[in-house]
């Protein structure tokens, strides 16, 4: 017992920090509109941000798929759990990069956080190799960091000038630039083409997580390197398929020979059973719909309540952030003040996440908003109306 005494004060300690985190349980499908513990919510809290993860197109196309391929993989891909599900949707997606990538490849795998850990293992697997790392990236940049053998220098974030600086200083064999193209907290992007102006210039590699741009950004939505008219070998891509996309798992894309690197050397993707091939199948018909009219008609739509609920909001003492993305945080300060606002929204019926250390900086907890091309005018405006009027009743 003296054991779970232990667990028991941390827990403790968490929660007099206004820390803890609580698990709710959606009972319909993931939708602006959901029944979650038992009641109808409006939801601004999900990165479905084309409305694809309910779409009768893409349910119907797991449906095809498990009756094809049945329910699971059985096996890593090494083995035997590589399906044709699998391949086809690889070679798809290398041939969506193909405008930015010299000789690509594509790679499928279970997770976006799987995936960052395999190129960044497989990559500083060497320990005269270095990574500079985003000081904002995602977790599973810095933990794909934490694990490699490279040494690891990390450069404040957007700031180009002193990641010059450290490139420049820099005597690794192996230099390796990672940064999120999308900052999932903030909801702005990182200053990519200058990001690759210094890769080439020093002979680094360029890694990409473009989990929150996939799909959303670009004009036929395939991304951040699409946003910015970007190619180059140096270039590594990671976009996961989970969000905009809708159903789940992410992918790796570049020069050929990078990914037969990760084939042979990425633990995260060697040592696990492979995704159910019936979501590499309902993959296709994502893809289909982000490529096509109604993909585009979703992303004017998204950007339309964007820029709808930027104009809505009147904030003076909270902080409506600078993004121009489906991302928009709504900074209020404290930890405790953050929950109170969350709570009274939820007791509205809508449903938008407290973001707290150390998730983000100490003193700068948020409201992580997130808008998707499934929700109307009508509820963006009850959300602005809603938070307007929390703010001037706040304490």
């Amino acid at each position: 017992m003296d054991l779970i005494a232990g667990i028991d004060r941390k827990l403790g300690q968490l929660a007099e920090q206004s820390l803890t985190r609580k698990l709710r349980v959606a009972d319909s499908a993931c939708a602006p509109r959901q029944v979650v513990d038992g009641r109808p919510m409006l939801a601004f809290c999900s990165n479905d941000y084309l409305g694809l993860a309910a779409h009768p197109q893409v349910v119907e196309a797991l449906r095809e798929g498990a009756s094809r391929y049945g329910a699971g993989s059985g096996a890593s891909h090494l083995v035997s759990g590589h399906s044709r599900a699998h391949a086809l949707l690889e070679e798809r997606l290398a041939g969506w990069m193909a405008p930015h990538l010299e000789q690509p490849r594509a790679l499928y795998l279970c997770t976006g956080y799987m995936a960052n850990l395999a190129v960044l293992t497989a990559f500083g697997a060497d320990a005269d190799a270095m990574i500079f790392s985003e000081a904002l990236n995602h977790a599973s940049l810095i933990d794909g960091a934490r694990l490699a053998k490279a040494g690891v220098s990390v450069y404040p974030h957007g700031e180009v000038a002193a990641l010059e600086r450290q490139l420049a200083d820099s005597r690794a064999a192996t230099k390796i630039v990672v940064t999120d193209s999308v900052f999932s907290m903030d909801g702005n992007l990182a200053p990519l083409p200058e990001l690759l102006a210094l890769c080439e210039r020093h002979g680094a590699w360029l890694v990409v997580d473009d989990a929150h741009g996939f799909g959303v950004l670009g004009e036929n939505g395939r991304g951040a390197l699409e946003h910015f008219g970007l190619r180059s070998p140096n270039l590594v891509y990671m976009g996961t398929l989970g969000k905009a996309a809708g159903v789940g798992g992410a992918f790796i894309a570049a020069h050929a020979s990078v990914i037969e690197l990760l084939v042979q050397r990425a633990r995260p993707y060697i040592y696990t059973t492979a995704a159910p091939p019936a979501l590499a199948h309902a993959l296709q018909a994502s893809l289909d719909i982000i490529a096509g009219p109604e993909g585009a008609e979703r992303r004017a739509h998204l950007g339309a309540l964007v820029a709808q609920l930027r104009d809505a909001l009147r904030l003076r003492d909270w902080r409506l952030m600078a993004s121009n993305t489906a991302i928009q945080p709504v900074v209020i300060g404290a930890n405790e003040d953050a929950l109170r606002v969350a709570a009274a929204l939820h007791e509205q019926g809508l449903w938008v996440p407290a973001i707290r250390p150390p998730t983000v900086a100490p003193g700068t907890a948020r409201l992580r908003v997130t808008l998707s091309a499934a929700h109307t005018f009508d509820e963006v405006a009850r959300l602005a109306r809603a938070l307007n009027e929390l703010e001037k009743t706040a304490p």
